[in-house]
């Protein structure tokens, strides 16, 4: 079997493994939702490229294209986010591959391939393909349109790979984001240097003529940079499933913990105590909880203290988007660790029932963080104490209460160690995306509706009231979550098992 060959083979594993998935039918629902949305963006993306396309007919002093590769920067940064929510964490099938009599890097360069091809990377063409119609082929030809395309094609794949490098290395340390925003930093060096914006354009438009006229220095570096990105991948990647797949044990643990202060809680305590020792002795779950409260820092200290979301949508979105971004990274994974032992869970009659109240209240604790940093708004005028404290309580309430539903419907174990090999394809849960997605939006347009009928202080209390009644009523809600779980437990202990 040759290279080729294996590799149709292993594309044709996970697109098989894809479609076994116990979130196949859960997901195939949710797609829909997302090219929806894939849709709109596209429409969006066209639009947009209609309005550079005449700005850039308008220019004099500039090329079409030279005008379009200055701005490629900012759409370098804006790819690597938007690659959070559309590009998987890097993940291989390599444990079922690692005995068989195969190249050693197959299933790695399987997956780096099938990231460059991926559809993810097609939709800047709904930006570049109309601006080239539109502003490149009448004025430089074809051949040039067609030149023009390609190239931007081929450097949103490097920039594909560039995430992939960086976020395979933050799953082994966190500081490696200091890396990540060095290199987007470099792009912006000219910018940097001299503090003139119109060098950092000069910059870029100058690459991206030479680029575009078949400028072989221009071409072979570009190539070189490709390369040079697959082969780090295919390096570091095959480096860290190994040395996942070889691993057999943990470091002992020299302290435990007791959290005796917990005991007054009865069980819910202990299951609080066991989501805090969780946290701290799993390495996915740590992740997750030290970037969740990085972000939220890191969004809350920007909001406060600069004036970069300073218009009124900005605002409010992302002072709502504050209170719910703990819930929206952890709690939206509710019962995924629980998989790794959740026959132990199933021995005592409402054992479930006990462990999602702990969760509720625990994440529930954590919304005072984004408060305590958000108090010196008060005093500066940007917010009042009502719009934080009401802010607080619709997240804890109703949004909070969107992602307990996801108890019912997560049938993937998620693995507490393990990050870049699995025994099934972790694929992404768009049902929880579209989850989070309707939680993130739903406090701006509830506080858009009510405030057209009402003025800002009652927005405000209603939405404290709405806030408080849903978590008054929490009991009754967790108990209707806990008997829907149980009506589907056998399933969703058998797709446990099978993830595991």
């Amino acid at each position: 079997m040759n290279r080729l060959e294996l590799f149709r083979t292993l594309r044709r594993h996970i697109k098989l493994s894809q479609k076994r998935s116990v979130n196949f039918e859960q997901n195939r629902t949710a797609k829909f939702l997302i090219y929806l949305g894939a849709g709109f963006v596209c429409c969006y993306l066209m639009f947009i490229a209609v309005m550079l396309s005449l700005i850039a007919n308008s220019l004099t002093d500039l090329t079409t294209i030279e005008f379009f590769f200055g701005l490629l920067p900012f759409i370098l940064v804006i790819d690597f986010s938007l690659r959070f929510v559309g590009q998987q964490t890097p993940a291989q099938l390599i444990k079922p591959y690692s005995l068989l009599p195969i190249p050693r890097h197959a299933c790695v360069e399987t997956f780096i391939l099938t990231s460059m091809v991926s559809e993810n990377n097609l939709i800047w063409m709904f930006l570049t393909v109309p601006f080239a119609i539109m502003s490149v082929v009448f004025i430089h030809g074809f051949w040039t349109a067609l030149a023009f395309v390609f190239f931007m094609q081929v450097i949103i794949v490097v920039n594909s790979q560039n995430y992939m490098l960086w976020r395979t290395l933050t799953t082994r340390n966190v500081l490696w984001w200091i890396g990540a925003v060095v290199v987007y930093a470099l792009l912006f060096l000219p910018w940097i240097i001299s503090g003139d914006f119109d060098m950092q354009f000069e910059a870029f438009s100058w690459f991206g003529s030479r680029l575009i006229k078949g400028n072989l220095l221009m071409i072979l570096l570009l190539a070189a940079i490709l390369a040079a990105y697959f082969f780090i991948n295919r390096h570091i990647q095959y480096v860290f499933t190994k040395r996942e797949t070889a691993q057999t044990s943990e470091k002992a643990i020299k302290h435990v913990s007791e959290f005796r202060q917990l005991d007054r809680f009865g069980q819910t305590g202990e299951y609080i105590k066991l989501e805090i020792k969780s946290i701290m002795r799993n390495k996915n779950m740590r992740g997750s909880f030290l970037y969740s409260i990085i972000f939220n820092i890191i969004l809350s200290i920007l909001i406060s203290y600069t004036d970069f979301y300073d218009d009124s949508f900005s605002s409010m979105f992302f002072m709502t988007y504050v209170f719910i971004l703990s819930g929206g990274m952890l709690l939206i994974k509710v019962m995924g660790a629980e998989g790794n032992y959740i026959d132990g869970l199933m021995v005592h009659k409402e054992n479930i029932l006990q462990l999602l109240h702990a969760k509720y209240y625990f994440y529930l604790a954590l919304l005072l963080l984004p408060l305590v940093i958000m108090i010196p708004t008060v005093f500066m005028g940007k917010y009042s104490l009502l719009q934080l404290i009401a802010t607080m309580f619709f997240g804890g309430g109703p949004v909070y209460c969107a992602f307990m539903q996801m108890a019912v419907w997560n049938k993937m174990t998620m693995p507490l160690n393990t990050k870049l090999v699995a025994r099934a394809n972790v694929e992404t849960n768009w049902f929880a995306v579209i989850v989070e997605m309707l939680a993130m939006f739903s406090p701006v347009i509830f506080i858009a509706i009510v405030s057209s009928f009402c003025s800002e202080t009652t927005t405000f209390i209603i939405m404290l009231i709405v806030g408080l009644a849903f978590i008054a009523a929490s009991p009754y809600w967790m108990r209707n979550i806990y008997n829907r779980f149980m009506r589907v437990r056998y399933k969703n202990m058998e797709s446990f098992r099978a993830t595991r």
